[in-house]
């Protein structure tokens, strides 16, 4: 999962077949799709307004849907026109502190609603055995109905499953808390 230089085609294409037969790392799957959150992990939760209106809910939502939150430099989807779809697995390679890593996760529910205060549209993930990390993310994005405010939302519980992220945790918090800086910052460029 760790390499000190990028892997070959070759590697990440193992990994990706070693990924479609993985199995979830944790047993609260659908954790961020209530509350409370479970308990034992970091909770991060990292927002940022997109804008206001309708359109600007569209354009996020078309944003989500393209994996653009992504769109950052040091992480890198292995498989960027994948639908996201329940049962997708979801292959991340990231660049941090002079390493590489892949990553996997999968598809375990999507978000679509509205309460009557908010329109949300996302999915959630959940990492599988071969992670860097063990627990769950949610990505959607709402349009709150009074102010009209669009809004990018990042829900996540997580700890450190990699000997890796556990030895070096003050390093694997702090590339969690730059995910969720540039993952906003990248769907304000694509929205706005």
């Amino acid at each position: 999962m760790f390499f000190l230089h990028r892997p070959s085609p070759q590697v990440v294409e193992r990994f990706r077949q070693v990924a479609e037969q993985d199995s979830f790392s944790y047993g609260e799957l659908g954790g961020t799709l209530k509350e409370p959150l479970p308990s034992g992990y970091n909770i991060d939760r990292n927002r940022v307004c997109l804008g206001h209106g309708e359109h600007v809910f569209e354009r996020a939502r078309k944003a989500l849907s393209e994996w653009k939150m992504f769109d950052f430099g040091w992480a890198e989807l292995i498989h960027p026109d994948a639908p996201i779809a329940p049962g997708q697995t979801v292959l991340i390679m990231a660049h941090t502190w002079s390493f590489y890593s892949l990553s996997a996760s999968r598809v375990i529910a999507m978000v679509d609603g509205d309460d009557g205060t908010a329109r949300r549209w996302g999915f959630c993930y959940g990492t599988l055995q071969h992670h860097v990390e063990r627990g769950e993310e949610r990505f959607t994005v709402e349009y709150h109905h009074e102010s009209t405010e669009v809004w990018y939302d990042i829900l996540a519980f997580s700890r450190p499953q990699h000997l890796l992220a556990r030895v070096a945790y003050p390093f694997s918090r702090a590339a969690q808390r730059r995910f969720a800086h540039d993952s906003k910052a990248a769907m304000l460029r694509t929205v706005c």
